[in-house]
Order: structure tokens, then sequence, then C-alpha cells
């Protein structure tokens, strides 16, 4: 799980590439909060880790632990496909690129094929190289036409740089600098893959679901119009030799050899993200691309997932506004929600009556949350009125948009709150709901364990009872 966002990069360039964007919601209309409303207070919830398109590696998790094979796994998260076999057996990875020098070795005898085909033996060790492609053969510096391609002995790999790689190593010289291509077997790239992306202690299904997406995804993103096919970075996916592999991913590797997702005969493309939140997101709400495997849906299974819920926060309308770095308090929230239910756009309005259209992605930045499945509730209560009859009927009305379990709470004798109202707003938000005070009162509006704005409502002391 330590990268399983690290193809948020990758997925925006292919949204790029394909000539779409995510869609432009419509602008909401522009809100006046009442003067007779108090202060808001901002309530952030929400869930998952990722950007949400496709396979949920905790969701896999839970499924593995029900029992659902890795079939039913792939088969959940994208719908209507089916398992095929890969087109190509080997991939050519970009590992280096414009270094000014590197070194190749191996532990055991290898070899190097220079450009004009002539192979040269190499003893256990490494070969320093530079732009000017001198390898020490017995003992001498010999310029060697290249490209170069290194070959392991046998029974070993090649490194690079220290670093295990399987497959061969081809060196290209360019200007000044040097370029390292690992030509590896499809299978054997995903063995330095598979590890990286999920945790090697998880269940067998778990893990040969991510092979096989993992699989699938190489093979839909491949570069075009380069001498490589995958970066060994988020641009693909992470690649980390041989030195991460584990025998459990191995094995699942080995298990679905050859395997891929396919949709109407072709590739598909295999998002995959850490955790839903409990409901996945469309790739048209996060993309921009309309995809029929990738669409919303709820999802059950995300449950034993650390993120599937936040610990909720709050704002005031002071602190919303520093942490987007607005000269003017936060006054209103408004937020234009896609069919997934996650939040389209986002609008802050200012006191000022200015207002910030931002992004989901821009929201997640600024607030350091791990998913765009937020939501950003607000908590606003009317003026009380100035003194009232003990006993008499007081309407407390005010805001809850966005919130779950809006309650109406009383500050105690004892200095504690206890629940006095359960709070049903309305479609906008809006609520009213009814206290009967016998002495001078404090209440406040909570949602999902915030406190809101609080309200005094004074009864005259000597008041009948």
């Amino acid at each position: 799980m330590k990268h399983a966002i690290v193809l948020l990069l990758a997925l925006a360039l292919a949204a790029a590439a394909a000539g779409a964007t995510p869609p432009v919601p419509s602008t909401p209309a522009p809100v006046t909060p009442p003067a007779t409303l108090s202060a808001p207070v901002f309530v952030l919830s929400g869930g998952g880790y990722g950007h949400g398109v496709g396979l949920n590696q905790y969701g896999a998790l839970g499924q593995a632990r029900a029992d659902r094979s890795y079939r039913d796994i792939l088969a959940f998260y994208f719908p209507g496909t089916e398992l095929g076999k890969a087109p190509v057996t080997k991939v050519r990875v970009l590992i280096a690129d414009a270094r000014p020098s590197v070194a190749v070795g191996s532990a055991v005898p290898f070899f190097v094929t220079d450009g004009s085909g002539a192979v040269t033996p190499l003893p256990p060790g490494e070969v320093a190289l530079k732009p000017d492609l001198k390898v020490v053969v017995d003992g001498k510096a010999k310029a060697l036409p290249g490209p170069l391609a290194f070959l392991p002995g046998k029974g070993g790999t090649l490194t690079l740089d220290g670093k295990g790689y399987r497959g061969e190593l081809r060196v290209t010289s360019a200007q000044k600098t040097l370029q390292v291509i690992d030509f590896v077997g499809l299978d054997a790239y995903l063995l330095g893959v598979v590890p990286g992306e999920m945790p090697k202690e998880w269940p067998a299904a778990a893990l040969q679901a991510q092979a096989v997406a993992a699989r699938s995804y190489a093979l839909a993103s491949l570069v075009k119009n380069r001498p490589y096919d995958l970066y060994a970075d988020p641009r693909s996916q992470m690649y980390y030799g041989v030195s991460a592999e584990s025998p459990s991913t191995t094995a699942a590797v080995k298990a679905t050899a050859g395997q891929i997702v396919t949709y109407q005969g072709k590739v598909a493309t295999t998002f995959y993200y850490s955790s839903s939140g409990g409901r996945t997101a469309s790739s048209e709400d996060v993309f921009g691309i309309v995809t029929p495997y990738l669409q919303a849906r709820d999802d059950p299974w995300d449950t034993l997932s650390p993120y599937h819920r936040w610990t909720p926060r709050s704002f005031t309308a002071s602190s919303l506004a520093q942490a987007f770095r607005l000269s003017a308090p936060v006054v209103d929230v408004v937020v234009v929600p896609t069919a997934s239910g996650r939040p389209a756009s986002v609008t802050l309005v200012k006191k000022s009556g200015a207002r910030v259209l931002l992004t989901p992605a821009d929201v997640r930045a600024q607030l350091g949350l791990r998913s765009t499945a937020f939501r950003l509730g607000v908590l606003r209560v009317g003026r009380p009125p100035l003194a009232t009859a003990a006993g008499k009927p007081v309407v407390v009305s005010g805001l809850a948009r966005d919130v779950e379990s809006p309650l109406l709470e009383k500050l105690t004798t004892t200095g504690t709150w206890a629940p006095s109202v359960r709070v049903a707003p309305a479609d906008d938000g809006s609520f009213a709901v009814t206290v009967r005070p016998k002495v001078t009162a404090t209440y406040r509006l909570t949602a999902e364990g915030q406190a809101g704005p609080a309200l005094t409502i004074t009864v005259p002391a000597g008041q009948p009872k």
C-alpha cells in the first residue's frame, strides 16, 4: 500500500492525452446568508484514500477475507469485463534517464553486446559507464559502439547502481548523458511492482487481483513513440526491481500468469487505489472519460480500511479562510455534487460577497485530504429572542447542511453538554426545532461529533416555572 496513489499523475496524463477534461459543473447561485444567523462553523468529513476509480485495494482485502476469489474481486470492481491473455510477453521499462554515469554489475559472470553485435564476456563485479561507453576489458578501457546490451549470466541478475533488475539492461548514450532501459518479461516486471502496491501479508486472492490489475494497467498505459514502453515511476507504475520481491507476491503473479482484464476484446484500463470510503467513483466524474466498466457503485467491502471514515474536523469562518489563504472570512460553502456523490466543485463565499470557485483537487491539496470523497458542511443557528417566559416554546432555527446526525445539545449545570433535540434539516439544510427552557439555558448545534455555534435563551429570574 506504500504507493497506492502513485497512479494519479499517470491518470491525469492519460486524460490529457485523450483530450478529455473532467466535466465543469454549473456555477452555483450566489448565496447571501441571513443577517440573523450566527457565524458559521464548517464541518469537514469524508473517507477513502486515492482517486476512487476501479480496484479498491482494501476492498480486495475485505473480499479475500470473505473467501471471494480474485476473479470475484475483479468482476466487482470492473463489471462487464472478462479475463483474457496478455498480447505481449516482454516490456521495455525506462529505469534511468539523463544520467551522467551509471554502474551495471552482476554477482556472476555476465555479458555485453555492443551496437555491432559483438559479445564481450565480463567478470563478476560492476562496469562503470559514462557517455563515451568505455568498458574495461582485460584491464584496458575500450570504447564500444552503442547501444550496449548487458545480459545476465546463468542464474544471475543484473544491477544498476547496486539495485537489482531482471531481464537485460540496454544503455544508450545521447547528448552527453546515459539512458538505461530494462528489457524484461511482463510477469518478471510485475514481480517488482506488486509488492510495492499491496502488503505482502495480505491474502492470496487480494494479491492475485492486484497482480492482474497491475498487468492490465501496464499494457493499457504503454508509452507511444518512445524507445521504451513503461516508466519505473508514477507515470506508469512504481517498479522496484528484485529487492522488493517476496514469495507471496511472486506466487500471486505466477498463479495469474499472463492474465489481464479485457472489455470487448481489448485490454481494460484497470485503475486502482487504496480505499473507496464506501463508494467508488466513476471515471467520467474524476477524469472526464466515460468508461462503461468504471462506474460509481456502493462498496461495502471497504470497512477494513483505516481510511474508510476520517475523523471529522471543524473550521470557523476565519480558520477556513486562512486554510485557503483568503483575505476575508468565509460565510458559506456551496458544493455541487457529481453523479458519484463526490464534489464536482466547491464555492467559498466570503463575507464581502465575493466567491471563490475551487475544484475538488484544490480542496484536497489545501486541506491535506486523502481523497476527494469529502463533505464540507455548514452549521448556523438563528439569534434567540432577548428574553422569554419560563417554559414558553422557543423556536430555534438555523442551517445544518451537508452534515450527518445534527443535534441540538444543552449545557448542563455540571458544565457538560447533553442531547436536547434531534434536528431534521430540509433539503436545503434549513431546520427549526422547539425548546422550552424553564431557566436561562445555553444550547449548541453539533454534527458528527463537532461542536457548532451556540446560543443562550434568557429566562428572567423570578419567572413562574
